[in-house]
């Protein structure tokens, strides 16, 4: 496994960078965003990962652990090869793909190419359970409450994604807003759960 790889950028091409370390040139696939920031010529760290089929050896690279971590995990979910995984976080953030699997939604997952609802409903199966406990810094299950806007904007959201309508979504916002008063350390996943039992109760 090469976790990551240090050197200068010798050259950078529109789908990768190569990293000369040791006098050895190491061709890495990149997202846009992480090329952006490289330079030829200046000394960069990627953090890795090695992809081994029958006939090829591919490397991956990416700008943060988070992001390399995140793309492992996406791997792990049927139908997600390499390729897709790097194509969500060129869309989607860590953060923000964990937030939308957390709260099953689909339309935020469905921006990334080559996901259909079908592809992004096996994803959240797949991967609801492991968001967090993968050792990835899981913002969503941290203490601190999001501010009111990027909570009610998340939960409600996510609410839609799962076929209700932003009105219903809204209302169930204000019924569990006043839970924070008494828990206010409670995350995006926890009210998006009191929200989703909001709507059940006739």
């Amino acid at each position: 496994m090469i976790a990551q790889v240090s050197g200068n950028v010798a050259a950078l091409g529109p789908t990768s960078a190569v990293v000369e370390t040791g006098g050895v040139g190491l061709l890495a696939l990149c997202s846009p965003g992480t090329l952006a920031a490289l330079r030829v010529g200046q000394r960069t760290t990627l953090f890795t990962s090695l992809v081994v089929r029958e006939d090829s050896l591919t490397l991956f690279g990416f700008a943060t652990v988070d992001e390399r971590e995140f793309f492992e995990l996406l791997t792990t979910a049927t139908g997600v090869g390499p390729k897709l995984a790097q194509a969500a976080l060129a869309v989607l953030s860590p953060n923000e793909l964990r937030t939308a699997i957390a709260t099953e939604n689909l339309v935020t997952l469905c921006r990334v190419p080559g996901i259909g609802r079908k592809g992004a409903q096996r994803i959240v199966l797949e991967l609801k359970d492991k968001i967090n406990t993968v050792g990835l810094v899981a913002e969503l299950g941290a203490p601190t409450l999001p501010a009111q806007a990027v909570w009610r904007h998340q939960v409600a959201q996510g609410l839609v994604g799962l076929g209700w309508t932003l009105r219903d979504a809204e209302a169930a916002c204000d019924d569990v807003e006043p839970m924070l008063v008494e828990q206010p350390d409670l995350g995006v996943p926890a009210l998006m759960r009191a929200a989703l039992l909001s709507l059940a109760r006739p």
